[in-house]
C-alpha cells in the first residue's frame, strides 16, 4: 500500500505535554480544516504500547504515522499525540494517533498522562477506537482493562459527557467468531463501567447514555496480512459518511465548527493539564465566544479597511451621495453575511449576540458618514428653501403663503433623502435633523420676515416723513390762525393713507391681531413724533420766523408790494400789525398742539406783550406793553411739560430780543416819513410869494424897459442854474434847511470859481484835463453816498431822483468841492 503525502502529519502534543499551536494551526492552513463548518470528524486510536494502533491507522486512513520496527525489538514509537488527514475519506476526517498505555519508558509517569490524552481524545473525538489483543478477553489481569477503566474515569471528568463512539478493535482474533467474543467483551465493559466511580447525578446512569460500543476484528498483519488488508478495506468503508445518520458518530453532539478546532483543542488540553473537570457545554460556549469574537473582528477590520466603504466615506465628506443608503447598506450586508457563514455551526446564542455586536460596532464605523449625509441633506433643504422664497417674494406671492409652500416642498425633498440614505441593518431616527432643519427654517423666514417688515416700515416711516415734514414747515411759516388746526388735519389724512397702503402691505404676513395693532400704533406714533421734531425744531428758529414776518408786514402793503414811506402810513397801526403777526407765531410754536385741547397761551402773550403801543426812537420808553407775573413761570396753565416747545420765560425773553432787533426797522421808517416831509417843503410859503410879487413889481417893470437888464438877468439865470445843478440844492435841502444853508455856503466859492475858469478854458479852445478826474470823483462820490444811506427801503422817490440828477450833473462841481461835500454829507448824516 503507498502511503499519501497529503495526510499532513503532525504532532499535537509532544511527550512533555507541550501543545503545538503552531503545528495545529499549520495544519488547518494546509488541509483547509477551517472551511469544513461541521461537516469534519475526529477518529482517535488507543492502547497498550507496541500494538499496532499506527500501522493501523496507516492502513485503515492512509496515513503515514511512524511504525515500529519489530526487528529492532518493541518500544515506544508514538510519544505524545500526533494527528494526521485520513487521505480520501468523506468527509473531512482527523485521525489522532495516541501515546501507547503501559509504556516502560514512561514508568510512574504514565498512569498519569494515560488520563489526560484519554480525557483530551474523549473531549475531541467523535470515533475512538481502542486497540486490543484477542487473546485479552474474559481474562481479568488482561492489559485491555486498566485502559477502559481509565477511559470511563475520564468520562466522568466530563462536566456534561457527550456522547462517543467506542469502536473495539480486536487484533489477531483467532478462530473463535466475533459473535462470541462480542458478548464477553460487552460484559466485561459493563463489569468495568459498575466499578467506576460516578458522580450522584450518574450513578444510575446506563452505558449507553455516554457510549455507541462497536465492536470488530481483524486478523494478525504479521501471518495473514492479505487478509488484514482485505478486513481494513472493509472497515474502512465504515468511516465513510460516519457523521451522517446512521453512522459510526451519527448521533454525536456538541461539535465544535472547524473553524474553532485549533482554539478548543488548545483551552481543553489547558484544562486538562491543571487537572480541572471539564465542562464541555461551558468549553463550548467559551469556544464559540472566542471565535465568533475574532471572525467579527477580522470582518469589522475588512469594513473598515473596504475600497468600497472607503470611497463612499469619501464621496460623502465632499457632498450628498445619491443611492446612499443602498450602498452602504449592501456593503455592510455582504460582511454580516460573511460572518454569518462562518460562524454558522458556534452556539447559536454566542453566535446571535456577538452578530449583534458586529452590526452594531459595524454601524458605529459608518454612523458618522451618515451623519454626513444627514447634514448635506438639511443644508440642501435649507437651501432650497432659501432660493425658492426669495423666487417666490419676487414673483409677489405672500410671504406666509410663500414660507408655508417652500417649506413644505422642501421638508418632503428632506424626507425623500433620508428615506434614499437609510440603511436597513439600522433603525436609525432622523427626527432630531428634521426638527433642526425644521427650526433651521423657521429662523430664516423669521429673519427675512424682520427685515422685509423692517424695510416696509422703513418705506412707511420715509413717507410719512416726506409727506408730513415739507407741510408743516410752511404752516409752522405762514403762521397762520388755525396752524395746528391744518397739522391736525394734515397728520390725521397722510396717517390714514399710511396706515391703510401698510395694513394692506402687511396682511400677507399673517401676524397675529395684536402685533399687527402695535405696528399700526406705532406707525401712527412715528407721525406723530415727525410732527413733534418739526416742531421743535420750528421753535428753535422761532425768533428768525418773527422777524420775517414782522419784516414782510412792515416793508411790504397788503398787495405785497414794497412800502414807501410818504408820510401817509400809520406806522404805529402798520407796527402794531407786524408785531401782533409775530406774536401769533410766538404763541403757535409755543406748545405742542395735536389733542386738540384748548389752551389760553395765545391771550396770555398777547395780554402779557401787546399793550397797543408802538415803539418810538426815544430815551424813555421803547418797548410796547408791560411785563408781566403771569408769564414768569416755566410751564403753561392746561400744557403739559411734555408738550412744551417755549416755557413762558423762554417766551418773555424772546419776545424783548424780537423787538430790540426790530427797533431799528422802526425807526428807520419814522426818520424817513420825516425826511419826505422835509424834502416836499423847500419852496417858501404862498404868502411869502405873493409879497415877493408886489414889493418887486417896480424892479420887475424897470427890467421890461431896459433889454440890457434882461441880459445880465439871463447871464445870471445861467449862471444860477449851472450852480443850481452843480450844487444839487434840492439834496442839500433834504436833509434840513439850516444843514442845506451851511452845506451851500462852504461849497458856493469854490464852484464859482471852477465855472469860472471852465468858461475861460473853453473860450481859449483847450480842453480841461481835469474833466476825466472830476467825473470819476463824481462816480465815485455819487457811490459813496449811495453806500452811506442804509433805508434805501425808505427814501422817497423824489430823493432817488434828485439824487440821480446830482451825480448826472457832478461834472459842473470841483473835486475839492466834491470830497468836502460828500464829507459833510456823511458827518451829517451818522450826527
Amino acid at each position: 500500500m503507498e502511503r499519501d503525502q497529503d495526510s499532513c502529519g503532525t504532532q499535537l502534543i509532544d511527550g512533555n505535554g507541550v501543545f503545538n499551536v503552531e503545528g495545529l494551526d499549520n495544519f488547518s492552513k494546509i488541509t483547509k480544516l477551517s472551511q469544513c463548518g461541521l461537516s469534519y470528524a475526529i477518529v482517535a486510536i488507543m492502547g497498550p504500547q507496541s500494538s499496532g494502533k499506527s500501522t493501523l491507522l496507516n492502513h485503515l486512513f492512509h496515513t503515514n504515522f511512524r511504525e515500529m520496527d519489530a526487528i529492532r525489538g518493541r518500544s515506544q514509537t508514538t510519544k505524545g499525540i500526533w494527528m494526521a488527514k485520513c487521505v480520501g475519506i468523506e468527509p473531512f476526517t482527523i485521525a489522532m494517533d495516541l501515546e501507547g498505555t503501559d509504556g516502560r519508558e514512561r514508568g510512574e509517569d504514565d498512569t498519569a498522562f494515560e488520563k489526560q490524552s484519554a480525557l483530551f481524545a474523549l473531549a475531541v473525538a467523535d470515533i475512538v477506537l481502542i486497540n486490543m489483543w484477542c487473546h485479552d478477553i474474559g481474562r481479568e489481569q488482561a492489559a485491555n482493562k486498566p485502559l477502559l477503566k481509565t477511559v470511563f474515569q475520564a468520562m466522568m471528568r466530563l462536566f456534561s459527557p457527550r456522547k462517543t463512539t467506542l469502536l473495539f478493535v480486536i487484533r489477531d482474533k483467532t478462530r473463535t467468531p466475533l459473535e462470541y467474543l462480542e458478548p464477553i467483551l460487552r460484559e466485561d465493559i459493563q463489569k468495568i463501567w459498575a466499578t467506576v466511580t460516578k458522580p450522584e447525578a450518574h450513578k444510575s446512569t446506563p452505558l449507553s447514555e455516554f457510549f455507541n460500543v462497536e465492536v470488530t476484528a481483524l486478523s494478525s498483519y504479521e501471518e495473514k496480512e492479505e487478509q488484514f488488508e482485505r478486513e481494513v478495506a472493509e472497515l474502512r468503508q465504515r468511516f465513510f459518511h460516519s457523521i451522517s445518520p446512521g453512522g459510526l458518530a451519527g448521533d454525536r453532539q456538541g461539535v465544535v465548527p472547524a473553524s474553532g478546532f485549533s482554539f478548543s483543542a488548545q483551552q481543553i488540553w489547558k484544562i486538562i493539564k491543571e487537572n480541572k473537570d471539564l465542562d464541555l457545554p461551558a468549553h463550548k460556549v467559551m469556544v464559540a465566544t472566542v471565535r465568533c469574537e475574532e471572525i467579527a473582528n477580522e470582518k469589522l477590520r475588512c469594513l473598515s479597511s473596504d475600497q468600497g466603504w472607503l470611497a463612499l466615506e469619501e464621496a460623502v465628506q465632499a457632498g450628498p451621495v445619491s443611492g446612499f443608503g443602498k450602498k452602504l447598506s449592501s456593503i455592510l450586508e455582504f460582511y454580516l453575511s460573511e460572518y454569518e457563514n462562518e460562524a454558522i455551526y458556534f452556539d447559536e446564542g454566542v453566535r446571535n449576540a456577538k452578530q449583534q455586536q458586529l452590526e452594531s460596532r459595524a454601524l458605529d464605523v459608518v454612523h458618522h458618514a451618515y451623519v454626513t449625509m444627514l447634514g448635506h441633506l438639511r443644508s440642501k433643504a435649507l437651501e432650497s428653501f432659501k432660493t425658492r422664497l426669495e423666487q417666490s417674494l419676487h414673483k409677489g406671492e405672500g410671504f406666509a403663503a410663500s414660507v408655508r409652500a417652500c417649506a413644505q416642498s422642501c421638508m418632503v425633498e428632506f424626507d425623500k433623502g433620508c428615506e434614499d440614505a437609510s440603511i436597513r441593518q439600522a433603525n436609525w431616527d432622523a427626527s432630531k435633523v428634521r426638527e433642526k432643519l425644521h427650526r433651521d427654517i423657521e429662523a430664516h423666514a423669521a429673519s427675512v420676515r424682520s427685515t422685509m417688515l423692517t424695510e416696509m416700515i422703513a418705506k412707511y416711516e420715509k413717507q410719512l416723513t416726506d409727506m408730513l415734514s415739507g407741510p408743516v414747515e410752511a404752516l409752522f411759516e405762514a403762521g397762520e390762525n388755525d396752524a395746528w388746526t391744518s397739522i391736525r388735519k394734515l397728520l390725521k389724512r397722510e396717517t390714514e393713507v399710511a396706515v391703510s397702503e401698510f395694513s394692506t402691505a402687511v396682511a400677507s404676513f399673517e401676524l397675529d391681531k395684536p402685533t399687527i395693532d402695535t405696528m399700526v400704533q406705532n406707525l401712527r406714533e412715528y407721525g406723530r413724533n415727525v410732527v413733534e421734531k418739526k416742531a421743535r425744531e420750528e421753535a428753535g428758529k422761532v425768533l428768525i420766523r418773527m422777524k420775517d414776518r414782522f419784516t414782510t408786514i412792515f416793508n411790504h402793503d397788503n398787495d405785497s408790494m414794497p412800502r414807501v414811506w410818504t408820510g401817509k402810513e400809520d406806522i404805529r397801526a402798520i407796527t402794531k400789525d407786524a408785531r401782533s403777526a409775530s406774536l401769533k407765531i410766538l404763541s403757535t410754536l409755543a406748545a405742542i398742539r395735536l389733542d386738540e385741547k384748548s389752551d389760553d397761551i395765545e391771550n396770555v402773550l398777547f395780554s402779557s406783550l401787546s399793550d397797543g403801543t408802538v415803539s418810538v426812537p426815544s430815551s424813555k420808553d421803547r418797548s410796547i406793553g408791560a411785563s408781566s407775573d403771569s408769564l414768569a413761570s416755566s410751564t403753561w396753565k392746561e400744557v403739559s411739560p411734555k408738550a412744551t416747545l417755549l416755557t413762558p420765560v423762554q417766551c418773555k425773553s424772546l419776545w424783548r430780543q424780537f423787538k430790540a432787533e426790530t427797533e431799528y426797522s422802526v425807526t428807520q421808517a419814522i426818520s424817513a416819513q420825516e425826511a419826505h416831509k422835509r424834502s416836499n417843503n423847500w419852496l417858501p410859503p404862498p404868502w411869502a410869494i405873493v409879497a415877493m410879487v408886489v414889493l418887486g413889481f417896480n424892479e420887475f417893470m424897470v427890467l421890461l424897459r431896459n433889454p440890457l437888464y434882461l441880459l445880465v438877468l439871463f447871464v445870471v439865470y445861467l449862471l444860477s442854474k449851472a450852480l443850481w445843478v452843480q450844487m444839487d440844492i434840492t439834496g442839500e435841502f433834504r436833509n434840513g434847511a439850516l444843514p442845506g444853508i451851511l452845506s451851500i455856503s462852504s461849497r458856493l466859492l469854490p464852484t464859482v470859481m471852477n465855472l469860472l475858469r471852465r468858461l475861460a478854458e473853453e473860450a481859449q479852445g483847450r480842453p480841461t484835463p481835469e474833466a476825466p478826474m472830476q467825473q470819476s470823483f463824481s462816480f465815485q462820490n455819487n457811490r459813496n453816498q449811495t453806500q452811506l444811506n442804509p433805508t434805501s427801503s425808505t427814501i422817497p422817490e423824489s430823493s432817488v431822483s434828485s439824487s440821480c440828477i446830482s451825480s448826472t450833473d457832478s461834472e459842473y462841481s470841483s473835486p475839492n468841492l466834491m470830497h468836502r461835500r460828500s464829507t459833510k454829507i456823511s458827518e451829517e448824516e451818522f450826527s
